[in-house]
C-alpha cells in the first residue's frame, strides 16, 4: 500500500511517496510494536520487532527495528541524496526496515521534531519520509532520538489480523526506551518481557496481547 502524497522530497536512494501528516486513528494497532513469536520463520521476520505506523481497513505498514544494516553507512545514504554532513552531526543508526521498497527511507524519531509530512502517534513517536529531516540531522539539528530505516514491512487488508489470530505476533506498547534501545540483539526479548512474556516458553495456543 502507498500513501498518496508528492514524492519530490522523499527519502529514496538512487532517486516514493512520503506518509501524509495525521494523527493515528483509535481502534487499530498503529503506534504499537509487533513482536514475532517463535512461530515466525525466515531471516527477515524471525525474532523481529516491528513498529507499526499504519494500520487500518486497507492494511498495515511497519518498520523492523532490530535488523541493523552494518554494511551501509549513513554517509553513503547522505551522498546519494546530495546531503552534506556537518561536523555537528551525531551518529545515525541505519536499519533494514523491511523487504518492501528497500530503496525507500524512513526516519522513526522522537516528537521533538515537527514536520507537516510526519505521521505522529499518541505515544510521542513520529515517522517521517521527507529528506528535509535528514538535512536537519546532517547539520546537527532534528530530533534527539532517531533511526534511519530502509524499506518497510507491509500487509494487505485483513492479513495482519489473520496472522495475529494465528498467534504469529503479540502487540506491545511502543515506548522510547524500547524503540531506541541501543542493542538491537536484545530488543526481541526485552519487548516480549515488557508484557511478562518469556518467548522461550511461548505456547502457540496462548492468546496474544
Amino acid at each position: 500500500m502507498r500513501m498518496n502524497t508528492p514524492d519530490a522530497d522523499s527519502i529514496r536512494l538512487n532517486s516514493s511517496s512520503s506518509p501524509q501528516a495525521r494523527h493515528v486513528a483509535q481502534g487499530w494497532l498503529e503506534g504499537q510494536l509487533l513482536v514475532a513469536t517463535p512461530q515466525v520463520k525466515g531471516d527477515m521476520f524471525a525474532q523481529s520487532v516491528i513498529y507499526l505506523f499504519v494500520h487500518n481497513e486497507e492494511g498495515a505498514m511497519g518498520l523492523v527495528l532490530n535488523k541493523p544494516l552494518d554494511q551501509i553507512q549513513t554517509s553513503e545514504v547522505l551522498d546519494q541524496l546530495g546531503i552534506e554532513a556537518g561536523p555537528q552531526m551525531r551518529p545515525l543508526p541505519v536499519l533494514h526496515g523491511g523487504p518492501v521498497e528497500e530503496q525507500r527511507g524512513f526516519l522513526l524519531h522522537s516528537g521533538d521534531y515537527a514536520s507537516d509530512t510526519s505521521l505522529r502517534a499518541e505515544n510521542g513517536l513520529s515517522v517521517t519520509a521527507s529528506a528535509a529531516i535528514l538535512k536537519a540531522i546532517a547539520q546537527g539539528r532534528g530530533p534527539h532520538h532517531r533511526l534511519l530505516l530502509l524499506g518497510y514491512a507491509g500487509w494487505g487488508a485483513g492479513q495482519l489480523e489473520a496472522e495475529m489470530e494465528q498467534n504469529s505476533w503479540i502487540s506491545v506498547p511502543a515506548t522510547p526506551e524500547l524503540v531506541f534501545h541501543e542493542e538491537p540483539d536484545e530488543l526481541w526479548s526485552l519487548a516480549a518481557g515488557s508484557l511478562g512474556i518469556d518467548m522461550g516458553r511461548f505456547s502457540p495456543t496462548a492468546g496474544h496481547a
